[in-house]
């Protein structure tokens, strides 16, 4: 048995110190690295009341009932974001951060639970299940995002966003249930998902603040000339 509060408490005070010297996109990512953690910790009491009440299996309440939880949590937060018309790439930012915060605080509970002498295991937590946290969160952020573009952030365009996190998070959680082949599928699932959303935020985003790259000067090449005065 773990005390996952106090597991919080210890990692959520030195990162909420930090935010007192940061400014920025850096205090607004260690602010969103907190929100994660502690929707994490949220997710796990409301997933096991539920299974509690429902009479669920431990395996049914991972597949059907924890990706809702746990999406919708994580969907809350990046509402008030989008409420408060931040900057398209904050939002993305914002988002990433959540899910690392959500994957960082699930793994380190599950590591002291059942142990970390495994180098594989430990592996497979960070890559597969870390990953598809974040991939989960800014797949839903590009969602909503895509909703406002196209003037249908309804409570419809809303619901769809979400559902495309939960049916993710809800079909890796399935696949890694089962040993064998669809395991293995499942561990590589987030990883070539997050490659290709790592790809399209490259795509939308080239630039550091969100604004398209210079082009570079070359060693040589003539300066235009200045226009007549």
């Amino acid at each position: 048995m773990i005390y996952a509060e106090n597991i919080l408490l210890c990692i959520a005070v030195p990162l909420l110190i930090t935010l007192f010297f940061l400014r920025g996109n850096a205090r607004r990512c260690i602010a969103s690295l907190l929100i994660g953690m502690i929707a994490c910790l949220l997710a796990a009491y409301i997933s096991g009341y539920l299974q509690l009440v429902t009479g669920s299996t431990e395996h049914n309440t991972a597949v059907f009932l924890s990706p809702i939880v746990e999406e919708l949590l994580k969907c809350m937060p990046l509402l008030l974001y989008l409420l408060l018309a931040p900057k398209e790439n904050e939002l993305l930012i914002a988002s990433v951060a959540i899910g690392a915060g959500f994957a960082t605080f699930e793994n380190c509970c599950h590591l002291l639970s059942v142990g970390a002498s495994s180098l594989l295991f430990v592996l497979i937590r960070g890559l597969a299940v870390g990953v598809m946290h974040i991939v989960c969160t800014t797949a839903l952020a590009l969602g909503l995002m895509v909703c406002r573009r196209h003037r249908a952030l309804t409570i419809a365009g809303i619901l769809g966003a979400l559902s495309l996190a939960v049916g993710f998070h809800g079909l890796y959680n399935l696949l890694v249930s089962v040993e064998g082949c669809s395991s293995y599928v499942g561990y590589a699932l987030p990883i070539i998902t997050a490659a290709a959303l790592s790809f399209l935020f490259q795509r939308l985003y080239p630039g550091e603040d969100g604004s398209s790259r210079p082009s570079v000067q070359e060693p040589g090449q003539d300066l235009p000339e200045s226009p007549p005065q």
